[in-house]
């Protein structure tokens, strides 16, 4: 008796068998049957773990149902038992006790269905409610016009291109030019540092040596199609000779006007030294 009640203890627990039965009634009234079945068998389970902690043994277990050994033979009183035990679950549920659950669970069901209808209802009638207003009234309409009248009291940000134009920074990077000193000397050496550095290879210098043993470039180009004006060439240069000036204004109508020569490049510098200088000035302190 001691073992085999150990053997009922390690079982499944017959409650939550119980529990899932009364779980599956509630939850569908379709099921009915499969209810009772599985609630027949939870009460057998039951009564045969509450006789077998009473110390009855495995006879009275095996009484009710529960067969716990695979060598267990069934017997005529055994077999009277379980016909008693079913009649009994069969006058249960012919009582109402697993009705008065269906209907309760029908009632939820059918709760939580119309509480979905109404909210689906009143969404769609709020939706249709919405549309018809601002068909209307032309609220949108009323909207974007309020907009409207908001900007045009407000402070206006549009120039007047090309008569009128906004502040470019002294870092801005427009066409380029060769610079000259106050005396009218080029700056540019030679030292081709420019054209090395150069990630788009748009510049191209030829130099040679002057009588007085100083370099002088014979030919400065610059391809300003190739030119990504990434300002590299203005920071390498030694001298401040090759800058990116500020003027963008510079397009053109064919591709070969915009192959800069030493002689386009010094006209570039005199035309803008002044402004040039200035940034240049304005930005020693961070160079």
């Amino acid at each position: 008796c001691e073992s085999q009640h150990q053997r009922i203890s390690n079982y499944i627990p017959v409650s939550s068998l119980y529990a899932s039965a009364q779980s599956f009634v509630l939850r569908s009234t379709l099921h009915q049957g499969m209810a009772a079945i599985l609630a027949r068998k939870s009460l057998l389970a039951l009564r045969a773990r509450q006789l077998a902690v009473s110390g009855q043994g495995l006879h009275s277990s095996q009484s009710y149902g529960l067969r716990l050994s695979a060598h267990s033979f069934s017997t005529k009183l055994e077999d009277e038992q379980r016909e008693q035990l079913a009649k009994e679950i069969s006058k249960d549920w012919s009582s109402g006790i697993f009705l008065e659950s269906s209907v309760f669970s029908l009632i939820v069901v059918l709760s939580d269905f119309l509480h979905n209808v109404t909210n689906s209802l009143l969404v769609f009638l709020m939706l249709v409610f919405e549309r018809s207003i601002n068909t209307l009234f032309l609220t949108e309409m009323v909207r974007g016009l309020m907009l409207t009248l908001k900007y045009f009291f407000e402070t206006k940000v549009t120039i007047n291109y090309p008569f009128e134009k906004g502040p470019l920074s002294p870092r801005f990077r427009g066409e380029h030019a060769l610079r000259r000193y106050p005396t009218g000397e080029e700056r540019c050496i030679a030292c081709k540092l420019c054209e090395a550095i150069c990630p788009a290879q748009a510049i191209t210098i030829e130099a040679e040596e002057r009588e007085d043993g100083s370099r002088r470039t014979t030919r400065y180009d610059i391809d300003m199609t190739k030119c990504i004006y990434c300002g590299f060439c203005q920071e390498a240069c030694p001298v401040d000779a090759i800058v990116e000036g500020p003027n963008f204004e510079f397009a053109t109508e064919t591709h070969e006007e915009l192959l800069y020569d030493k002689e386009k490049l010094l006209e570039n510098g005199d035309r803008w030294e002044t402004e040039i200088a200035e940034n240049l000035r304005s930005e020693s302190l961070y160079r």
